[in-house]
């Protein structure tokens, strides 16, 4: 584990601290197993301490995303009953705000917090594959987030795929954790402890390019993952690709042009790889390897950097009608999938659960394309989520919160397409009688009651929304209007 180019813990270390505090979380705060425990943090060094100590207590990880709004909060912790909270001392006030009276926070870095590692070491505690490791949460399509039940066969399946699809490489390398570890880079960084790779966190917690740049020349054979945003602010960035060996770049999680694809080719030559899936088949869904982005002598560069690549071994994975048949080639159908990545369920929610998992499949509800090669081409999403900087944006929980705003009333919010961030957000809003557009105002009021990366980007006052005989909103109508007012 290294802070930077400082290196902090070796595995042994590193495994004694888990054990010291898998004692401390039975002993201390009397958890046992299967109890819930929350990370909440930025990028730091005691993320993996954490996962794997509440691991080898037995219990149910549960790391949530530091950028959330205090509400997000209160209702993952709720909803998920957790025992114990781990915080950093930048959200602790935040936090303990929300955070309902039964959970217990404690303050990672703080004396309290270094006292857990004085216990005793204990043994591993037993878990089944098909018990719950990690709880993620992904937001639904009425917009309150939902737990992914992943179970330690889930994980391990994904840590197999990761090197078998997505990055093959040899063992004793270096991962970089620019993206939050709470999601993908997290996940991956399970398939790097089990080979003994090295864990590089950047000092700053976050995602800076010249601290990126800088880390990869400190670490030759580097790879991290990242969100298109952060390829592209890479990519355009003015320093030169690092003159020490890059391993690989793997992105997800968001749309990424092919134009942009080959920018970021041109700059750091092919070292990209691709994912796609889901929090309810972690990183498992499919893959296009460094080998894919070659651009030359491929047969269909461009189709084949427009693509998600191919499935991952350990899944199966097609696309189906509405009535549930497979797709042939080139038909549009949902994207559906199948294998021991797939999560046991959402947490707590079998209605959920039952409408997400039938007969073995999980519906993404996304829509794709295969080609006669075997590579999907993502086309839609039905779940009308908006992928913003890699960040998932439900619209219905936006326009909830701006009805509730007096000048308000009515509203339909859309993803716009943004090179900076994949998708943008915009609304489109009528005016109660009498009052007047206030941007301003609304933009205020929307960062009272959403993340900051959620609220509008942009608001398009107008006359009327359009609407079907029935009154429901016709959104295809106004992504006609945007595409129009883009020149598209």
């Amino acid at each position: 584990m290294a802070l930077g180019d400082s290196v902090l813990l070796t595995y042994d270390a590193l495994a004694g601290r888990a054990a010291r505090l898998a004692t401390a979380l039975r002993d201390t705060y009397s958890l046992s197993e299967g109890d819930r425990v929350a990370v909440i943090t930025p990028n730091c060094p005691e993320y993996l301490e954490l996962l794997y100590g509440i691991w080898h207590a037995g219990l149910i990880a549960v790391p949530v995303n530091a950028k959330l709004h205090q509400k997000e909060y209160a209702h993952i912790l709720s909803d998920v009953d957790a025992s114990l909270v781990f915080v950093s001392e930048s959200l602790h006030s935040f936090v303990s705000a929300c955070a309902p009276s039964s959970c217990t926070l404690s303050v990672i870095g703080s004396p309290d917090y270094a006292a857990l590692f004085d216990a005793p070491a204990s043994p591993i505690t037993d878990r089944a594959p098909e018990d719950i490791a990690w709880i993620f949460y992904t937001s639904g399509t009425t917009g309150l987030p939902k737990g992914a039940c992943l179970t330690h066969r889930n994980l391990l399946t994904m840590c197999h795929c990761y090197r078998a699809d997505v990055d093959p490489s040899p063992p004793w390398r270096a991962i970089l954790h620019a993206a939050p570890m709470s999601h993908g880079s997290g996940l991956y960084g399970l398939a790097y402890v089990m080979e003994g790779g090295v864990h590089v966190i950047p000092a700053s917690g976050g995602f800076d390019p010249d601290e990126i740049f800088d880390l990869v020349e400190a670490w030759p054979g580097t790879a991290f993952f990242a969100a298109p945003t952060m390829v592209r602010r890479l990519t355009a960035h003015p320093r030169p690709a690092p003159g020490t060996p890059l391993r690989t770049i793997i992105y997800g999680g968001g749309p990424m042009h092919v134009e942009d694809c080959l920018a970021a080719l041109h700059k750091f030559g092919p070292k990209l790889a691709q994912l796609y899936g889901q929090g309810e088949s972690p990183m498992t869904i499919t893959a296009l390897p460094a080998a894919d982005h070659m651009v030359e002598g491929s047969p269909a560069p461009r189709e084949r950097l427009g693509s998600v690549g191919v499935a991952q071994s350990a899944v199966e994975v097609r696309t189906i009608t509405p009535e549930g048949q497979p797709c042939a080639p080139g038909e549009i159908g949902e994207i559906v999938v199948r294998g021991d990545s797939v999560m046991r369920g959402y947490w707590h929610n079998p209605a959920a659960t039952e409408e997400t998992l039938k007969d073995g499949w999980l519906h993404t509800g996304d829509m794709g394309v295969f080609d006669a090669a075997g590579y999907l081409t993502l086309k839609d999403r039905s779940k009308d989520v908006i992928i913003s900087g890699g960040q998932n944006i439900y619209p219905r929980e936006v326009e909830e919160v701006l009805l509730q705003h007096p000048a308000v009333a009515e509203v339909a919010v859309l993803g716009a397409p943004d090179r900076e961030w994949g998708e943008r957000v915009e609304a489109y809003l009528t005016l109660t009688p009498g009052e007047k557009a206030d941007t301003a105002a609304l933009d205020a009021f929307c960062l009272e009651h959403l993340a900051r990366f959620k609220r509008p980007k942009r608001y398009h006052v107008l006359e009327s929304l359009p609407k079907n005989d029935t009154g429901k909103v016709l959104k295809r109508a106004l992504r006609k209007r945007m595409k129009a007012a883009l020149g598209a």
